[in-house]
């Protein structure tokens, strides 16, 4: 039990780092080469665009064995948790980035005037103004993200990832062992009620409106 919450915690933890350190960037990117913005570039918005969309669309069992080939030359094998993280953590990249750009586009136009009229330069733009206005709604994007990672995680005993998912399925209800499958559901709803409560509350202390 212990080894497959660790494992699940290790899935989870890999697709946060890959949705903040690349899923961001590339939000933001999508938000600033859309139509109607500063930095408006209609073929390289229409290209991630279209790229995230694409990976957003595929049911993500499908996508975990499309992905084998490359998880296997990133990673060098294609079982176990490490490998199971590979796909979980391109798909956590596509969503956060959609919520990250979502969360900008609700930055009030005249703050993005506001930084252009002080003349600030496009790392300036980022930091000190969208970043700051949109701090509350791109924690509750990446609470949302969350979440939906440690659903993700349940499914990808399919290439030995383990995780409290695998763990109901194999011992709880193969084995049918019910009181196991539900107190490890039990273990879920309550990891994830954690996880948005702890969401919300960080949301509610960086919402200065």
């Amino acid at each position: 039990m212990w080894k497959s919450i660790g494992q699940t915690f290790l899935m989870v933890g890999i697709s946060l780092a890959a949705a903040i350190l690349l899923g961001l960037p590339l939000g933001t990117l999508l938000y600033l080469t859309r139509k109607g913005q500063k930095y408006e570039n209609r073929t390289l918005f229409g290209i991630l665009d279209f790229i995230v969309n694409i990976v957003r669309s595929f049911p993500f069992l499908l996508l975990v064995v499309f992905m084998i080939p490359f998880t296997r030359m990133i990673v060098g094998t294609a079982l176990g948790t490490v490998a199971a993280s590979v796909p979980l953590a391109v798909v956590a990249i596509a969503t956060y980035s959609r919520l990250a750009e979502q969360s900008l586009l609700e930055v009030p136009r005249g703050v993005v005037e506001a930084s252009s009229s002080m003349g600030a330069t496009l790392s300036q733009f980022i930091f000190k103004f969208l970043f700051v206005e949109a701090r509350s709604g791109l924690v509750r994007g990446l609470t949302t993200s969350t979440i939906s990672f440690i659903s993700y995680s349940t499914v990808v005993g399919v290439v030995g990832g383990g995780g409290i998912g695998d763990f109901a399925i194999r011992y709880g209800y193969q084995r049918y062992e019910t009181e196991l499958m539900v107190f490890t559901i039990l273990i879920m709803i309550v990891l994830v009620q954690l996880v948005q409560y702890l969401g919300n509350l960080l949301s509610r202390s960086l919402d200065k409106r």
